[in-house]
């Protein structure tokens, strides 16, 4: 292997030549107590820069057995390292000029989310594998040595040894990562244990300093949880904490506008995420099944079987397999929730405001002016009961001007200045006035007292009576919800046809033509001709999970695995096998793993594909 000293005398002997003789670099460097690898030189100074790794061994990273001898805790550990990393560099980034991008070292750049990054991994020896990015230095396209060297030979070595090698501090540092991530994943299996689809611990905070930022909002009121649904949960290392909790079924949260039930809701959605120390939501959690579900209009949808909410249209058309190029936002918000379905999603959280109205509720006058025969849309407050007692999927809905869920709901939060109570026997009590006076229906849920969800998470006995009672005659939408053949759904072949890579006919074929991939950060990506737009998809939360996902929908694409006869959830299966069994690599079209992947989740892998146009 070359040594630095190697290193530092080829650069000298490039030292004003034209850009691509820094081509000659790419190779592995030994700098003692680090080994320094230049895996892919950019080619010139205006294009995207080189690709880099520092490879520390365990015995000089210093990291703690207790950091990495757990999937969860080297997770953890590998985060702190990157965010470590991602500081230093941004210290030394650019204190070497010259043209373009001629300076820059810099790595993934984490929000408060805890992700796995291709940027880091900890091998369970200790040792550390850090990957990141570096602009070579030239003036015009002209190579400039003597700045390349103290990028290479000393800012960078730098930039190790503060962030890689740890001293004291550090292994403190890791150390407590590594034990909020005991309790993240103690909160989450007590959830479990408990049927509960979300955890809030008292004294969280979960409002943001502003729409555009994930920090916490300073002088925030911390979180407290109603008396009534208080829990105590025992965790390996903070010991008893008590909190929220959220029991599976359905829970509205309800209040007047601008006193926190979005904040409340978006804290749940990003619970499916860990987070980090000091964000304020690093103890809430939620199902990390739960999908976030809203309108989108103009979305594509494919061979979605959209007929338990949409069935009877004007045109006869076919809603057991349906698709558009441009759908509204009912019918949109009808295909994310069975897609979120076969997902595998058993928790499904929507918001009245970014909701299609005519997808959510139909008041009465509007039944008694437009017969049902003519409304071929089944609204969701007539399936919702269904999905929770007959298929085991929760349901979490804010809602702030229809009281139409009010009698299908198993509990009901009040939000007031940030203040969480507990109405739901205030609801019951109004309810039964109101049936008394003969103004409302009876209803499953808290209309006649349905069970709720037990502490295994399933429906309750006396919920499953209620449920058969009320009989699919008796409730206000004569057709059951079914929804089997849609969890199998195949893949369409138009998209196996087109995603087959060019002389390949099927999986193995043609690994060497690669689909060219762009990506639009967090808001979507394309591959070969196909564009996928995810700004509506509200649970991606970082631009390198998206990034993830383009590579993923490239591999797919290029195997044929789209071809028609797979199962789409067959398809995303084999999709992250692949990653779990051969690593980053398999998703660099080169062969090399680079910085700039996070992990997403397998239901954010089934969004991306259900969007392909």
């Amino acid at each position: 292997m070359k040594t630095d000293r190697d290193l530092e005398r080829q650069l000298a002997s490039i030292d004003r030549r034209g850009y691509p003789a820094y081509k000659g670099l790419r190779g592995t460097y030994d700098f003692g107590d680090f080994e320094l690898d230049i895996a892919h030189v950019q080619g010139d100074p205006f294009a995207a820069p080189s690709q880099l790794a520092v490879y520390v061994p365990g015995d000089v990273s210093g990291l703690p057995a207790c950091c990495r001898d757990a999937a969860h805790r080297r997770t953890a550990t590998e985060d702190l390292l990157v965010r470590r990393f991602s500081k230093e560099a941004a210290q030394a980034s650019f204190k070497v000029g010259g043209s373009g991008k001629s300076g820059f070292i810099g790595t993934s750049n984490p929000g408060p989310e805890i992700l796995a990054r291709s940027a880091c991994e900890i091998a369970p020896d200790g040792a550390v594998m850090l990957r990141f990015e570096a602009g070579l230095p030239a003036h015009g396209r002209t190579i400039d040595a003597r700045a390349a060297a103290r990028m290479l030979l000393d800012l960078i070595p730098v930039c190790v040894e503060r962030a890689l090698m740890l001293d004291d501090a550090g292994r403190r540092a890791a150390q407590k990562a590594a034990e909020l991530a005991d309790d993240q994943r103690a909160v989450r299996s007590a959830m479990r244990e408990r049927g509960l689809v979300a955890f809030v611990a008292d004294g969280s905070v979960l409002p943001r300093s502003s729409g555009v930022s994930a920090k916490p909002l300073a002088g925030a009121r911390p979180f407290t949880s109603p008396e009534s649904m208080r829990v105590t949960l025992e965790l390996p290392h903070r010991g008893r904490v008590r909190g929220m909790g959220i029991r599976r079924g359905i829970t509205l949260i309800v209040g007047g506008g601008y006193h926190g039930k979005s904040t409340l809701l978006k804290a749940l959605q990003e619970g499916v995420y860990d987070h980090i120390a000091g964000d304020g939501r690093e103890l809430v959690a939620t199902d990390e099944t739960a999908m976030k579900l809203r309108a989108e209009d103009g979305r594509v949808v494919r061979a979605v079987d959209i007929s338990p909410f949409i069935n009877n249209l004007p045109d006869g058309r076919d809603t057991r397999s349906f698709s558009t190029e441009d759908a509204s936002g009912s019918t949109s918000q009808a295909a994310s929730t069975v897609e979120a379905l076969e997902a595998g999603a058993r928790t499904l959280l929507i918001d009245e405001d970014t909701s299609a109205t005519n997808f959510m509720v139909r008041d009465a006058l509007m039944e008694a002016v437009v017969a049902a025969e003519h409304e071929p849309i089944t609204p969701f407050v007539e399936r919702v009961r269904a999905l929770w007692e007959r298929h085991g999927v929760s349901c979490v809905l804010v809602m702030g001007s229809s009281g139409a869920f009010f009698p299908v709901a198993d509990s009901v939060i009040q939000m007031d200045a940030y203040e969480v109570n507990d109405i739901t026997e205030r609801v019951r009590a109004v309810l039964a006035d109101a049936r008394l006076a003969g103004t409302h229906p009876e209803a499953p849920g808290l209309g006649v007292s349905a069970g709720k969800a037990s502490e295994t998470g399933e429906a309750s006995e006396a919920g499953k009576a209620s449920a058969s009672s009320s009989s699919d005659q008796d409730a206000p939408a004569s057709r059951p919800l079914e929804l089997g053949g849609r969890l199998e759904r195949c893949s369409t072949g138009r998209l196996g046809r087109r995603g087959r890579a060019r002389g390949g006919d099927g999986a193995g074929t043609a690994r060497h033509e690669h689909l060219k991939v762009r990506g639009r950060g967090r808001d979507g990506f394309s591959v070969g001709s196909y564009d996928a737009d995810l700004r509506l998809v509200e649970q991606l939360v970082d631009a390198e999970q998206s990034a993830a996902l383009a590579q993923m929908v490239r591999v797919v694409l290029e195997h044929g695995l789209l071809d028609g006869m797979r199962a789409l959830r067959d398809v995303v299966d084999e999709a992250f096998r692949v990653l779990d069994e051969q690593g980053w690599e398999a998703l660099s079209p080169y062969g090399d793993a680079a910085c700039g992947l996070a992990r997403p989740r397998p239901c954010e892998l089934f969004a991306a594909l259900n969007r392909l146009r």
